[in-house]
């Protein structure tokens, strides 16, 4: 009687073992690749946003969006830029970074979480957000804007600057709320998650230091450029008119790894 052809349970053990390890091997490739891939998604919507933002400023010669606008009844939502922008936004999808579409009110967790919901703005969410130093207010040059007393002069108001700032001003870049008025002196996130909100009165540059893409931020600029940023040479872009951008947190002020918080000092220094 002929016997039946089979595995033996030590052949069967042997390939699972041989796929287990090719998916060990496997399975960071993978990942890497995943993230490469998220990454490049969230410049593909950058990009189409500096459309939406060229637009915008060509309408209206060159200026940018008031901001939160002061008036007599406090700061008013209206003419900042998830409401003005609205009309000039094709794709509802730009508005979310890949690494960060959910809210955190839906359970998403720092540095992944978008902004949001806000019923006062066109668009009630996202995870980018504006420089905003380049606002326009409709206030004398002098006056103190608006919540850390910062002088108007300031503020950039208009993209038509001169040609060799250009590519070195922040316009539009992954961000845990609408907008930030980064300084100088801001102190990096102390951990991944420590992020600045609207009511912290923190370091505004915690809202654009996000690890999203393995120590990098995607920032578009004033010629509408876009660039790959670490996250440590966000301290060397020149944020507002008078931004020292060989200030405390860059290596020309003498500034080592040591110095940074943990998380940060593995990454190139600026």
């Amino acid at each position: 009687m002929r016997r039946r052809k089979g595995f033996t349970l030590i052949e069967l053990l042997v390939v699972i073992a041989i796929i287990a390890l090719l998916l060990a091997i496997l399975m960071p490739a993978l990942q890497r690749v995943k993230k490469q891939a998220k990454a490049v998604a969230c410049q593909s919507h950058l990009k189409q946003w500096c459309v939406v933002w060229s637009m915008y400023v060509n309408d209206y010669n060159g200026s940018f969006h008031p901001g939160w606008a002061p008036s007599s009844a406090g700061f008013l939502p209206r003419h900042t830029w998830p409401n003005v922008l609205a009309p000039y936004m094709k794709d509802e999808k730009i508005r979310f970074c890949p690494t960060a579409k959910k809210l955190r009110s839906q359970g998403a967790v720092d540095p992944y979480a978008a902004w949001g919901p806000r019923s006062d703005f066109k668009m009630t969410s996202g995870s980018y957000g504006v420089n905003g130093w380049v606002c326009n207010p409709s206030m004398a040059t002098g006056d103190l804007y608006p919540t850390r007393g910062e002088p108007v002069s300031w503020l950039w108001r208009n993209i038509n600057v001169t040609k060799g700032l250009t590519p070195r001003i922040p316009l539009f870049s992954g961000c845990s709320t609408i907008d930030g008025k980064p300084l100088e002196a801001d102190a990096p996130p102390q951990n991944v998650s420590d992020i600045a909100d609207w009511a912290s009165g923190d370091s505004e540059m915690k809202r654009f230091c996000l690890a999203r893409h393995e120590g990098a931020v995607n920032v578009t600029f004033f010629d509408f450029s876009l660039r790959r940023i670490g996250v440590k040479e966000l301290w060397t872009l020149k944020w507002h008119r008078q931004f020292n951008t060989a200030g405390r947190w860059t290596r020309a002020s003498g500034i080592g790894p040591e110095d940074w918080p943990q998380w940060m000092r593995g990454f190139t220094d600026y």
